[in-house]
């Protein structure tokens, strides 16, 4: 009896599996499809995706390149970035239990896959680690910023502790190196719209009601560099970055703000200079307080 076909494991390598229902469109065969929707991904790398049989179809069935295209079908693939580039830091697991698993995040790594990094993430790295491929972060840090990270290990309890971002009944304190302030009154409050700039990848301060805020004290005054806590109030996308250079200390090494450098080049002698210190919470299973401190220094 010939086996029946099996779909793709949910994991390679750390990395889940990808969905995707075809959407409606004018190509004849699945490889248009596929190239016309990821222009970044050449056709030569679809084909040699098809040819290992890594790209099926919902019943499993490895799809040849010249498959015909429907509409509405769902197929299944792995994300792969050839030559991809590792990050040589390491990230340490602070606590692990049933629910939860919280990481101290280097410098320079992704939390989750995104563009040119798939396997080299954060979320990759700890599947395969810990050999859950349920872990989901409950929450996300830029790529240049260290620090700790939360993780739900189970599906089951996972709505309870996303709950905790929306409800901010979430407390998260970070650390930045930025320049002196010296005429400022702290602690002080940052209030703006934030929006989309330009390059695409950059947020700026727009003129509209505000959509952030960040409470902003000094921890210890340096020669020139001072160090400060930040309490960000709202979580929208490079808020602290954007908020400390409005007030006229941007983060040190930030090669997005004020000024725009190569983002894609990473100098790993120049981290940003912003770590995610601190997160407190009640857990909504246990009703106990918790407190996570960060073990990395700027």
């Amino acid at each position: 009896m010939k086996a029946l076909p099996q779909p793709l494991p949910s994991h390679r390598n750390g990395v889940a599996a990808s969905r995707l229902q075809l959407p409606p469109g004018p190509w004849t065969t699945v490889l248009e499809g596929l190239c016309a929707r990821f222009p970044a991904i050449g056709r030569e790398r679809w084909l040699d995706r098809f040819e290992r049989g890594l790209v099926r179809d919902a019943e499993g069935q490895a799809l040849a390149a010249d498959a015909a295209y429907r509409v509405g079908a769902e197929l299944t693939y792995y994300r792969e970035v050839e030559s991809e580039a590792e990050i040589p830091f390491d990230e340490a697991v602070l606590h692990l239990d049933e629910h939860l698993v919280v990481v101290d995040k280097p410098h320079f790594l992704p939390v989750t896959p995104s563009g040119k990094h798939v396997e080299h993430t954060l979320l990759a790295r700890l599947v395969r680690r810990l050999g859950n491929p349920d872990l989901v972060p409950l929450h996300r840090i830029d790529r240049g910023t260290a620090g700790l990270v939360l993780f739900s290990a189970r599906a089951e309890s996972r709505a309870l502790y996303q709950a905790l971002f929306p409800q901010r009944r979430i407390g998260k304190r970070y650390e930045a190196l930025a320049p002196a302030l010296p005429e400022a009154a702290f602690p002080l409050v940052r209030r703006s719209h934030l929006e989309r700039g330009e390059p695409f990848f950059r947020m700026r301060e727009g003129g509209g009601v505000a959509n952030s805020e960040t409470r902003v004290d000094v921890i210890s005054r340096g020669d020139g560099v001072w160090r400060y806590g930040l309490e960000p109030v709202t979580g929208r996308k490079h808020q602290l970055r954007v908020h400390m250079a409005a007030l006229g200390a941007p983060i040190l090494n930030d090669p997005l703000y004020p000024v725009c450098c190569d983002p894609v080049v990473d100098d790993y002698g120049r981290p940003l200079k912003l770590l995610a210190r601190s997160l407190w919470f009640v857990d909504p299973i246990d009703g106990q307080e918790r407190r996570f401190e960060s073990r990395l220094e700027l």
